[in-house]
């Protein structure tokens, strides 16, 4: 029998990965007043995204999901949002066209402030003070007093989630994601960049789609929906506090449904994924899409047992698997997992993060990840979803519209290790910048196109990535 669920039921469970805050009482009055607080993001939308992702599920759309690592207090403005949201707006229209079918764009962003940590502490010299763990949690500066977990971050978190999801909206739905602007964006891209030109045959192709739109009349004016799109943001789950205090009852129509309105969707890392621990416990009762993220630990029994957790009813676009096994490891152990989960019948959408298990550190003792390890392991994602007569569903990366010197190599950035200390602005892992994540979308889109066209030629073979 089922036990029955609440938005604090998790707190009956074990937890790992969150702070032990000194002010019980100080951390009780922020979720009271959290508790007060208007929604970031409303049923009605999470549901949408859900059917969305349901679509994704079938093959009939693509899920786009990226952004920063962790957002930052500091790095909260206007400019670094509309840097991300311009580069998203183009891997989008890149991938559409393509892959002949929509692509569902979810943001890491709005609420991606807290962070899991490998070790519980840091240590710098002789000195070792607890890890940094986001900024909705405590300071990143390297000092005892930095260090302590400090409930009212959790306010500014909130109040800069909200202002970002503003911006979000005005971006979406006022004419700067017009597909007019994102065409002059990527035209700007392949002129400027060595590797755009290698791509000049995709962008001149949507160009001339546009041109022959225009002449039959299709604008932004006869059809206002080209002028703006639908974006979603999401974030891992991870601060339970604060993540219950944002959890709203769905009334509309009698609906007794709870929804955590913190954002569209919520995920479940790699190290907070057993399935008695209250991480699970608190996205087991949420109505929101939902995913987990699929290191190389998983087994495949486990994963069903994940699966009967959060999605028993089957229901389509409710899960996502963001898979994350590195480099060398997706083809040993991807296979098992679609096996299994094919064999028990269950609907899920499989999303490749290429990020987080190809993280390395380098001699000058910056943390990276080479870019041909990230298409190393996406090639290899859709190789076996291909091999298994499945569908690779989506990509989930870290990256920002910034031209950061995080990740080496890429053709038109050719980031060297030297170079890293260039402009290295990460607060955890190291994200892709402008340029790698054009160039990531194009690589893809090339396989998307392809994949499309061996459907009405099947014999056609499908190329290497690059």
């Amino acid at each position: 029998m089922v036990a029955s669920w609440s938005p604090d039921s998790w707190r009956s469970k074990p937890i790992v990965q969150v702070p032990e805050y000194s002010d019980n009482a100080a951390l009780a009055a922020v979720e009271a007043r959290l508790e007060t607080f208007p929604p970031l993001v409303f049923a009605g939308e999470a549901d949408k995204l859900k059917r969305a992702l349901a679509d994704v599920a079938e093959g009939n759309a693509f899920l786009l999901q990226g952004g920063d690592c962790a957002e930052s207090f500091a790095e909260h403005s206007a400019n670094h949002i509309r840097e991300l949201f311009r580069v998203f707006l183009q891997m989008a229209v890149v991938l559409t066209f393509a892959g002949g079918f929509p692509v569902v764009k979810v943001g890491r962003i709005g609420g991606q402030f807290a962070k899991p940590r490998s070790s519980p502490t840091e240590k710098r010299g002789d000195q070792e003070l607890p890890s940094y763990r986001g900024d909705i949690i405590n300071g990143e500066g390297f000092t005892a007093e930095e260090r302590i977990p400090d409930p009212q971050r959790q306010l500014e978190a909130y109040r800069q989630s909200a202002a970002t999801m503003n911006l979000l909206r005005a971006f979406s739905g006022g004419g700067y994601a017009g597909l007019e602007n994102v065409m002059r964006w990527l035209l700007d891209f392949e002129q400027k960049s060595s590797f755009g030109k290698k791509y000049k045959t995709i962008a001149e192709e949507i160009q001339t789609a546009l041109r022959f739109m225009h002449s039959c009349g299709v604008t932004e004016e006869t059809v206002p929906t080209l002028g703006r799109t639908t974006f979603y943001t999401s974030h891992e789950s991870l601060l339970l506090c604060y993540e219950q205090s944002l959890v709203r009852r769905d009334e509309a129509g009698g609906s007794q449904n709870w929804y955590a309105t913190s954002g569209h969707m919520l995920w479940i890392g790699d190290r907070t994924r057993q399935p008695d621990h209250a991480h699970v416990e608190f996205l087991r009762g949420i109505k929101n899409p939902i995913g987990v993220k699929c290191g190389p630990s998983l087994e495949p029994d486990a994963l069903i047992r994940l699966i009967d957790v959060l999605n028993p009813m089957d229901e389509p676009g409710r899960l996502t698997l963001i898979c994350r096994l590195g480099a060398d490891k997706v083809s040993e152990h991807l296979p098992k997992l679609i096996r299994r989960v094919e064999k028990e019948g269950r609907r899920v959408v499989w999303s490749c993060d290429p990020m987080h298990a190809n993280t390395i550190s380098t001699a000058n003792g910056y943390k990276t990840r080479p870019f041909d390890r990230i298409l190393k392991e996406a090639e290899t994602f859709f190789d076996v979803h291909r091999a298994e007569g499945t569908r690779a569903g989506g990509i989930h990366v870290e990256m920002t519209g910034s031209p950061v010197t995080e990740c080496t190599g890429g053709a038109t950035a050719n980031i060297s290790e030297a170079q890293l200390k260039d402009r290295y602005a990460t607060l955890c892992d190291p994200r892709l910048n402008a340029a790698q994540s054009l160039e990531l979308a194009f690589l893809i889109a090339e396989r998307l196109k392809h994949e499309r066209d061996s459907m009405t030629v099947p014999s056609q073979p499908i190329p290497a990535f690059g």
